[in-house]
């Protein structure tokens, strides 16, 4: 028999929503579109769950997109901000703590020789975006198609026909004369990359990747890609920036960038290493760093910029996580995804599962899934009915077929028991 579940308190509230918040929430994806039906209206979370306004439970795999690898209400990021915040909640001046959390994350990323610190993802690869057209001298920058990097202009570009292309505006109001300046190839294609360097080194800064893409659902990059990039950057006097404001401390204590071997040039952190709170940070090489104002000439400001409530729950998270076993977060995902596999296989459903460390996407396609035009072979339809049934089993995964599911270490043996058990009936349902 069908479960039963009333979410009468969350449609209330996004009617009112929607008459105060453009399409009723903050952030498009939160609005169900993808998947249909009304938004889940949050009451609490603890651990590995959330709680709606109506009181169902469900296990999270969203983990506020990624960010809270701890667990929601993690005790001692939840003790650091209460206390932090009793000390005053913004002085728009230095503290000591903003010294200590750069030098923890210097410590755990030593490409970063000095860091900055932000409030998002978004001003992170833009401040480094801008950083490296400053340094350089240079007004052109190579991005990959399907890989997000934040909602500024010169990034929010798509690719248009063939396998490298000059970008063109993905949203209204971003100028054609922005996006003229972003050239967008095919991830995990070393060779659109080269043709477009070798012609246009001279006019290009900056080369951003995610290393392991999460935005365009999970993709890995393929054997020698990134070392590729590497020496073609470097060949040419172009930055190589990682954009790890998903991945960084998601795979291992530090960026995904040390288990590759890889060092770029400028790298890009978020989400993880704020426990919660909204920070983020850039960093490099000190002579890049060092053309930031108030040493040269790259201006960037922000008033929250290090705000003490969030550099506190960025302390208490980086602690709690340099002594976390990231080899069993890791396996528990092979698990997870090796068992959903097999399920897939005995009901002859065409569907692929790609895994990277703590971090999974089911794509509802035969296809191998190596970069965006392959995950955009994914059947949508089936991915929201995929998503109703979890959602309907107390599972939330994410609400788009193009994101990450995520694991924490709060999930335990009877959440990954009871995703099993959903996951089987959901894929049996036509």
């Amino acid at each position: 028999m069908k479960r039963r579940i009333s979410r009468k308190i969350s449609g209330r509230l996004y009617s009112q929503a929607l008459k105060v918040l453009v399409g009723g929430v903050n952030s498009p994806v939160r609005a169900f579109k993808a998947v249909g039906g009304d938004p889940l209206f949050i009451e609490k979370g603890s651990g590995s769950h959330i709680v709606d306004e109506d009181r169902n439970s469900y296990v999270d795999y969203c983990l506020s997109w990624g960010a809270l690898i701890l667990g929601h209400a993690y005790p001692s990021v939840v003790r650091a901000v209460s206390q932090a915040a009793g000390r005053g909640m913004s002085f728009g001046a230095p503290t000591e703590n903003e010294t200590l959390f750069a030098q923890a994350l210097t410590r755990a990323v030593p490409s970063m020789e000095k860091v900055r610190l932000v409030n998002s993802g978004t001003e992170a690869t833009m401040s480094a975006i801008r950083l490296a057209r400053g340094f350089t001298g240079k007004d052109k920058i190579v991005k990959f198609e399907g890989c997000y990097h934040g909602h500024s202009d010169s990034l929010l570009v798509k690719a248009g026909s063939g396998a490298a292309t000059f970008g063109v505006p993905d949203s209204h109001g971003v100028p054609r004369g922005v996006s003229r300046d972003t050239i967008v190839c095919a991830y995990n294609d070393i060779d659109s990359v080269s043709r477009i360097v070798r012609s246009k080194h001279k006019e290009i800064a900056a080369v951003i990747v995610e290393p392991v893409a999460a935005n365009m659902g999970v993709i890995l990059p393929d054997p020698g890609f990134l070392a590729a990039l590497r020496e073609l950057t470097h060949k040419y006097g172009i930055l190589l920036i990682f954009d790890e404001v998903i991945c960084g401390f998601r795979f291992t204590f530090g960026g995904v960038q040390s288990l590759f071997g890889i060092t770029p040039d400028l790298t890009c952190l978020g989400k993880i290493i704020g426990g919660g709170m909204p920070i983020a940070a850039y960093g490099g090489r000190r002579d890049i760093m060092d053309h930031l104002s108030p040493l040269g000439g790259v201006y960037q400001a922000g008033t929250l910029s290090g705000n003490p409530i969030a550099v506190a729950a960025g302390l208490a998270a980086l602690k709690a996580l340099k002594l976390k076993n990231y080899i069993a977060l890791n396996t528990m995902a092979t698990e997870l995804c090796r068992v959903m596999e097999d399920l897939l296989k005995r009901h002859k459903l065409p569907c692929t599962v790609n895994r990277a460390g703590s971090m999974f996407t089911v794509f509802f396609t035969g296809k191998r899934v190596s970069d965006y035009r392959s995950a955009k072979t994914s059947d949508a339809r089936a991915y929201a009915r995929y998503f109703r049934s979890m959602l309907d089993q107390g599972i939330y995964m994410a609400p788009s077929q193009f994101e990450a599911n995520f694991l924490s270490f709060s999930h335990t043996d009877l959440d990954f028991k009871k995703t099993i058990m959903a996951f089987s009936r959901a894929v049996k349902r036509p």
